[in-house]
């Protein structure tokens, strides 16, 4: 794994198997993870996916990071990393990227990306949104993120929820433009009209 890791982190929101998902999908390319994970994410993690879900996580990362840790190498503009993805992205998170409020090492890693001019790409979730996440959602924007709600991919006829996690997974990855794509893509040749 000659290439710059990634930093994965994983907020308290809903959507815990999305950044699952993320790890397996950068491991199976060969694409190292520096890993994150609030305790908010270890609670929803345990109660979402499993109670070995975080201890998998960790085993699969090549370096893991306590959130509390704000003087680790990866707070640093200095860090060579290929950029980073939050999934999924509470609105708490998500708030605090958009303000720099460099409280935890998840924001602080965040705003180092967006500093650094490196890719930042958000799954937030919530749903329904209010203006103040709309904001938070517009502000990361402007400075540079990306930001991506889970929104399935209907159109490839998903067969399990798991399908759809994958998906959602894949292209969040595809936005750090590391490699092929690995989310499977719409092709108007596929789909039969009537």
């Amino acid at each position: 794994m000659s290439r710059p890791p990634v930093i994965v982190g994983i907020s308290g929101a809903s959507g815990a198997a999305l950044g699952l998902s993320v790890v397996e999908q950068l491991r199976a390319v060969n694409v190292a993870v520096a890993l994150v994970v609030t305790p908010a994410a270890e609670r929803t993690l345990a109660t979402e996916v499993d109670k070995g879900a975080l201890d998998r996580l960790r085993e699969m990362a090549g370096k893991s990071y306590e959130a509390s840790d704000i003087g680790a190498d990866i707070a640093s503009g200095s860090f060579p990393v290929a950029g980073m993805l939050i999934a999924p992205c509470s609105m708490r998170s998500l708030g605090a990227i958009a303000h720099s409020l460099n409280d935890n090492l998840l924001v602080r890693a965040a705003d180092v990306q967006l500093k650094e001019r490196r890719p930042l790409v958000v799954i937030a979730r919530e749903a329904p949104l209010h203006l103040g996440h709309l904001r938070s959602m517009s502000q990361v924007t402007e400075m540079g993120g990306i930001i991506l709600p889970p929104a399935p991919a209907f159109y490839l006829r998903p067969k399990t929820v798991q399908d759809i996690i994958d998906q959602i997974a894949a292209r969040a990855i595809d936005l750090l433009r590391l490699g092929p794509p690995l989310a499977q893509s719409w092709r108007a040749s596929d789909q039969a009209w009537a």
